[in-house]
């Protein structure tokens, strides 16, 4: 008698198979949440830097009026003085960034050299007596007679710039000991010269700067592990041998412990904050101001924003350096060049960077550095230099392969008349998403020049791309006396490429005819 089995499918093939239906009908509904269309336009990365940093520097100026006012009154001085000076600072700055929005790339990379070798003069000359200007213990100003100028801020700017250059050079040999030197060494010298004066916030705020570049230039974590092991042993040096910044230490652990001492200044920052609570006090009505809380318009300006607008207050501020955090980044995936790349990404670490550092002192997460708050402290040469390097990030956004393709097509379909030529003259459309380096001072390279191989030089990429070397050209075959021609010359053949004489490469000899024996 044939017994008939029956086969029944297993608890664990219907929940896989449940489980794989499950993922098809998610695959067709799509992601849960999906960025809005506008935030993949090609006109998003220069939109987003420019809102958000037009935002921070609104609110920056409105805080400096309130923050300033009171101290300004109290020392016999016109409430609107310190008000208006940032406002004629901010001018200057925005037509820095007017200036930076219509830099070409290249010029950018050929003088970054130039620059850095200026930087170290200025860092130098701020060290002379009579030159510069010492206030609090620190010379760190040169009196220009209108204004103060702080020749760190320009450092920081030119050592971004210039590391992003150098980086980009050596991309094709990049190695270890490629993307440390000479990076490292120059920014050993440059915090040298820093400490002297001394200006440990700014040495930070450089080390932020390399930081950046490093990351951008694909170092290990090995290597970053142990750099920021060396960074914190040469910290803790430093402040061991001066006393001053173990204070500093030592009254972040506990402000408390010397409120009227090395405390004072985190103790108010902190009283401030706790009174505005959730809603603020309402602008204007911030009681530390009056001369209660020390630099309440520069370094603790979080603190009045936290006292007079709020908890609300202080998350618009941070949201907004999210957004120029974003838009940063999104530059350097979005562009085609590696120059800007690696600026982008080392501008911004060192602006973020400075503004948690800052607002993290002000709430007591860290120790305080002196740093300013970018856009929104009172501040001559920090302001001008922050707005500049926010119109070349605009300029590095507006060089994105979308972005031009964009620019160009609304260029022809907008007539003259309406654009303005003003609005053609301020906002250029690049010419190239890759800028090449300018050749000052020599000809003019020829079709053919193009052509040849870049050696040991800079690439000439096109599309994010290098382009493969040429085949060397092999010389002239020895001709026989069977191959040897009789009566005339044979036509000569004309080589597919031609190594110039200026590479040192051997000439093609023509074909001659043979001499009789």
């Amino acid at each position: 008698m044939a017994s008939t089995t029956t086969t029944r499918p297993t608890t664990r093939s219907a929940t896989g198979s449940a489980a794989a239906r499950k993922r098809g009908e998610a695959a067709v509904r799509g992601p849960l949440f999906r960025a809005p269309a506008w935030l993949e336009g090609p006109m998003t990365s220069s939109q987003l830097v420019l809102g958000s940093a037009g935002l921070l520097l609104s609110i920056g100026l409105v805080m400096v009026f309130s923050a300033s006012s009171m101290e300004s009154a109290l020392n016999d001085g016109s409430p609107w003085a310190p008000g208006l000076k940032q406002v004629a600072v901010a001018l200057a700055g925005l037509i820095g960034m007017f200036v930076a929005l219509r830099l070409p790339v290249g010029h950018l990379r050929r003088w970054s050299g130039i620059a850095l070798l200026l930087s170290f003069v200025l860092l130098m000359a701020v060290l002379v007596p009579g030159i510069g200007k010492e206030l609090n213990g620190a010379r760190q100003w040169i009196n220009l007679g209108v204004t103060d100028f702080q020749p760190s801020e320009f450092t920081k700017l030119v050592f971004a710039l210039w590391g992003a250059h150098v980086i980009a050079v050596r991309e094709r040999w990049l190695t270890t000991s490629s993307l440390l030197v000479p990076v490292l060494p120059v920014f050993a010298m440059l915090s040298g010269l820093l400490i002297l004066e001394p200006d440990m916030g700014a040495v930070v705020s450089l080390g932020l700067v390399l930081a950046g570049l490093l990351w951008a230039g694909g170092i290990s974590g090995r290597l970053i592990a142990c750099g920021v092991g060396i960074a914190a042993g040469i910290v803790a040096l430093m402040v061991a041998l001066a006393p001053y910044r173990l204070a500093r230490v030592t009254s972040f652990l506990d402000p408390f412990a010397d409120p009227l001492g090395d405390g004072f200044q985190a103790v108010r920052g902190l009283y401030a904050l706790a009174t505005g609570g959730f809603w603020g006090v309402g602008l204007g009505n911030s009681r530390m101001k009056w001369n209660l809380l020390p630099h309440a318009e520069s370094d603790y300006i979080f603190a009045i924003i936290g006292e007079e607008l709020g908890f609300l207050g202080c998350l618009v501020v941070i949201t907004l350096y999210g957004v120029l955090a974003y838009a940063g980044f999104r530059i350097a995936r979005r562009s085609a060049d590696r120059f800007i790349q690696l600026a982008s990404i080392a501008i911004t670490v060192w602006l973020i960077g400075q503004a948690t550092m800052n607002m993290g002192y002000v709430v007591g997460l860290l120790p305080v550095t002196g740093v300013q708050l970018p856009l929104v402290s009172a501040g001559g040469t920090s302001m001008v230099i922050t707005l500049f390097i926010v119109g070349l990030l605009a300029r590095f956004a507006r060089s994105e392969p979308e972005a031009i393709a964009h620019l160009r097509a609304h260029r022809q379909a907008v007539p003259v008349g309406r654009l303005g030529r003003l609005g053609r003259w301020l906002l250029p459309v690049p010419p190239n998403a890759v800028d090449p380096l300018p050749t000052v001072g020599r000809r003019r390279p020829t079709a053919d020049a193009q052509r040849r191989p870049a050696g040991r030089t800079v690439a000439r990429v096109r599309d994010g791309r290098a382009p493969a070397p040429a085949a060397p050209v092999a010389p002239p075959a020895r001709q026989t006396g069977r191959d040897r021609p009789t009566g005339r010359s044979a036509p000569a053949r004309t080589p597919s490429h031609t190594p110039s004489r200026d590479q040192g490469a051997p000439r093609p000899r023509t074909d001659r005819p043979a001499r009789p024996r």
